[in-house]
């Protein structure tokens, strides 16, 4: 039986996550669950599957958790360190889905107990890619990719040499604004921003996909976790969103994945990985598609793309600056205090200022000096949005 934990139950990845498990509660055993404001749902799954602990990772809201579970044999606990101790606690796999810089310390516990860490948060390897890896490395843990891109760059690798790889073509929808004339992204709502046309995703990585942020973060990752070089790092956009990446070969040919757009795949790949297990998805029909289409991004239409590059080629602590500016300039974006066009220009500057000395750039990654660079970089991001308001 697999001891699994869940890292962000209560979101999208989880929820499909514990879909998958439930479907077969004889070959998995729940050792911890966490999750955010929702805590019915929370307690809800943590006493369903028999999870050992359920974390909240506020803390006012232990007393909330403490009543919902009552009667259960499922512990209570709150905070940034019970998630960190959840974390680590003796499993064989771990699902990585908290959002954003937070999932850090987490996914990096998991990996110090020697557990395999499926990775749904991006913002681990873009963050803190090498610290990262040197943690599987010399714990002899295991990462998989979750982020549907990424998986399907790992399964079209089966079997083939890293060197033989000339190329990699990540795909992305366009999200909402795809086809929007470009003057009126200056008028764009958090609403409209909040729709995606294809994947049924939170509001957060939704917004993202409308500025493709999510889509330069995946360049990021994609660049720490198999190691390829920025010019090999492709986009396209893709409206139907059912080839999800696409790797080239030094002889010309190209192995495309190619399936729905439901992000079970890509869980279930990683939950039974080295064997493949049947999923409940559906199994596409290619000719009531009918056509496949592709374009390449307009660049003035999505700057994130270009500073992706810049942060590929910096390495070192530009990924955390750039993630944490992101981070911030998406929560003033939804508070309405900047526009939607805005927060590419706020994650600029904030790179601009901070990695101006290439000596602190490529420090030594640590957990305390990407977590301080990721502090400096808010404080940063909020300066800029002041100054813009003045």
């Amino acid at each position: 039986m697999k001891r699994v934990s869940i890292l962000g139950a209560t979101g999208s990845i989880g929820q499909n996550t514990i879909d998958l498990i439930r479907r077969a509660p004889e070959d998995f055993e729940v050792v911890a669950l966490t999750g955010g404001r929702n805590i019915a749902r929370l307690a809800a799954d943590a006493v369903a599957l028999g999870a050992d602990v359920a974390v909240t990772a506020y803390d006012d809201l232990l007393p909330d958790l403490r009543a919902a579970l009552a009667g259960s044999e499922v512990e209570a606990a709150a905070g940034s360190a019970a998630l960190i101790e959840a974390a680590g606690r003796p499993a064989h796999w771990v699902m990585s889905a908290i959002v954003g810089a937070a999932g850090l310390a987490p996914g990096l516990a998991a990996l110090e107990q020697g557990a395999t860490l499926a990775l749904a948060n991006k913002e681990s390897l873009v963050t803190a890619g090498p610290l990262m890896i040197r943690t599987a490395r010399e714990n002899h843990a295991r990462i998989l990719p979750v982020d549907s891109e990424h998986s399907a760059i790992f399964q079209a690798m089966v079997g083939e040499e890293s060197a033989a790889v000339s190329r990699v073509i990540i795909t992305a929808s366009g999200g909402a604004f795809r086809d929007w004339p470009l003057a009126d992204l200056e008028r764009a709502t958090v609403a409209e921003a909040s729709s995606h046309p294809n994947w049924a995703m939170g509001q957060r990585i939704t917004i993202d996909s409308a500025s493709m942020f999510n889509k330069a973060l995946e360049m990021i990752e994609a660049r720490e976790f198999f190691g390829f070089t920025p010019d090999q790092i492709e986009v396209l956009i893709h409206p139907e969103s059912v080839v999800h990446a696409l790797v080239g070969f030094c002889d010309g040919g190209l192995m495309a994945h190619v399936g729905p757009p439901d992000m079970r795949h890509a869980i279930g790949y990683a939950l039974h990985w080295p064997q493949r297990q049947a999923l409940p998805v559906e199994a596409l029909d290619l000719a009531a598609i009918g056509t496949l289409n592709f374009r390449a991004p307009d660049i003035a239409r999505y700057p994130a793309l270009r500073l992706a590059r810049e942060v590929m080629e910096m390495r070192g602590l530009s990924g955390a600056v750039f993630n944490a500016a992101k981070e911030r300039a998406l929560d003033h974006f939804i508070a309405g205090r900047i526009g939607f066009s805005d927060m590419n220009v706020v994650v600029e500057e904030v790179l601009t200022r901070l990695t101006r000395d290439p000596e602190e750039m490529n420090a030594t990654l640590t957990l305390d000096c990407v977590s301080r660079m990721d502090h400096l970089a808010r404080q940063s991001a909020d300066q800029v949005v002041t100054e813009r308001n003045s």
